[in-house]
C-alpha cells in the first residue's frame, strides 16, 4: 500500500511537495538509546519525551493531511551504532509495505573502525542516496575544537568522509551556525561530494549577533556549487515557534542560496515539538509569497527529487 497516494490538497495549496528530511521508528524493531534509555538532557530545542514513543509511516502521513506529498527522504534517527546498516535494512521494508520514504539518508561516523564496511553495507540499499553523520563541534561561537578528533579538521575523519565520492553519496551537513564557515571549507575540499546543510544552518541565536555570523557562515557555504540546503527545523528551544523571525531566515536563507538550491523539509517527529506540518509551510508560503510559481515548485519538491534522485515524475 503507498500511503502518500492516500493524500491530497486541500484548500487552495495544491502544489506538490516532497519532504526531504523526516524520522521514522519503531522501538521494538530496534534500539534507539536516546529515546529509550539515554536521554539527551541537551537536546538542542529541550525536552523531547513526548516523540519518545513509536512513529511509524501512519503516524507521519497523518500528520501531512491536506497536503499533496508525493515523496520522503528518510533521515538517521540515531539507531544503535551497531545497528546502522540494519536501519537500512528495516527502511527498505518500510517502504516495500507503506510506499515511503522514496530514499535513505544513513548513518556512519567517520571516525569509527568500520566505516568503510558500514558504507559498503549502506550501498546495497537501493533507496541509500548519502550518510547524515556529525563531526565533533565546539559548544558554542567562541570556543574551538579545530583539529580534534572526529572534527572536520581531523585527517582520519576526512580519510573515510572521502569515501562518499567512491559510492555515489551525499553528506548531509548537520553542524550549528558557528562551524558553516568550517563546512564550507569541507566543500571546497571535496567538490565531487554533493553537501545539503541540515535545518536551515541551526540559526538558534536569532540576535542580530548570532544571525550575522549564520548570514556569513551560509555565504561561504552557497559559494560552493556542490552545496544546496535544506529549510528545515525553524523551532527554537522549550517549544517556541517565533514566526516573525523564521519567516525572516527563510527569507534570507533562500536569497543567499537562490531558487534551484533550495530544499522544503519538515524534520517530522521532531518538528512537531514545537508546530505542525501545516505551521511549517505556512512560514515558508508567508516568506516566500514574492516569488514565482517555478521557484515555489522547485522549492517544494523539485530540487529535492533532483538532488537525492528519487525516482518520481511530476507534470
Amino acid at each position: 500500500m503507498d500511503l502518500l497516494k492516500t493524500l491530497s490538497a486541500a484548500g487552495e495549496f495544491a502544489t506538490p511537495i516532497v519532504d526531504a528530511h523526516h524520522h521514522l521508528w519503531d522501538l521494538k524493531a530496534g534500539h534507539y538509546p536516546t529515546k529509550t534509555d539515554q536521554y539527551d538532557k541537551n537536546f538542542f530545542l529541550g525536552d523531547y519525551r513526548a516523540i519518545c514513543r513509536d512513529y511509524m509511516p501512519s503516524d507521519y502521513v497523518a500528520a501531512l493531511k491536506g497536503f499533496n506529498v508525493v515523496g520522503s527522504v528518510h533521515i538517521q534517527a540515531a539507531r544503535a551504532m551497531d545497528e546502522q546498516v540494519a536501519e537500512t535494512e528495516w527502511l527498505g521494508t518500510m517502504n516495500e509495505q507503506f510506499g515511503l520514504p522514496s530514499v535513505v539518508v544513513g548513518h556512519v561516523s567517520f571516525v569509527q573502525p568500520d566505516c568503510a564496511a558500514i558504507l559498503e553495507g549502506h550501498a546495497k540499499s537501493p533507496l541509500m542516496r548519502g550518510i547524515r553523520s556529525r563531526p565533533t563541534t565546539s559548544p558554542g561561537p567562541h570556543a574551538s575544537v579545530a583539529g580534534a578528533p572526529g572534527t572536520m579538521q581531523d585527517d582520519h575523519w576526512r580519510r573515510n568522509f572521502a569515501l562518499l565520492e567512491k559510492h555515489g553519496m551525499s553528506w548531509d551537513m548537520r553542524i550549528p551556525y558557528w562551524h558553516l564557515e568550517e563546512g564550507a571549507e569541507v566543500a571546497r575540499s571535496f567538490p565531487g561530494i554533493p553537501m545539503v546543510v541540515n535545518h536551515t544552518g541551526l540559526p538558534l541565536d536569532r540576535s542580530e549577533e548570532g544571525l550575522a555570523i549564520w548570514r556569513k557562515g551560509l555565504a561561504a557555504l552557497a559559494d560552493c556549487p556542490n552545496v544546496v540546503i535544506k529549510i528545515s527545523e525553524l523551532g527554537l528551544p522549550h517549544g517556541k515557534w517565533d514566526v516573525p523571525s523564521n519567516v525572516r531566515v527563510v527569507r534570507e536563507a533562500a536569497s543567499i542560496f537562490g531558487p534551484d538550491r533550495i530544499i522544503f523539509a519538515s524534520n517530522l517527529p521532531v518538528a512537531s515539538l514545537s508546530t505542525t506540518f501545516g505551521g511549517i509551510v505556512a512560514v515558508m508560503r508567508e516568506a516566500l509569497a514574492k516569488e514565482t510559481p517555478e521557484t515555489l515548485a522547485k522549492f517544494f519538491a523539485r530540487n529535492a527529487i533532483r538532488f537525492y534522485r528519487i525516482p518520481i515524475q511530476l507534470p
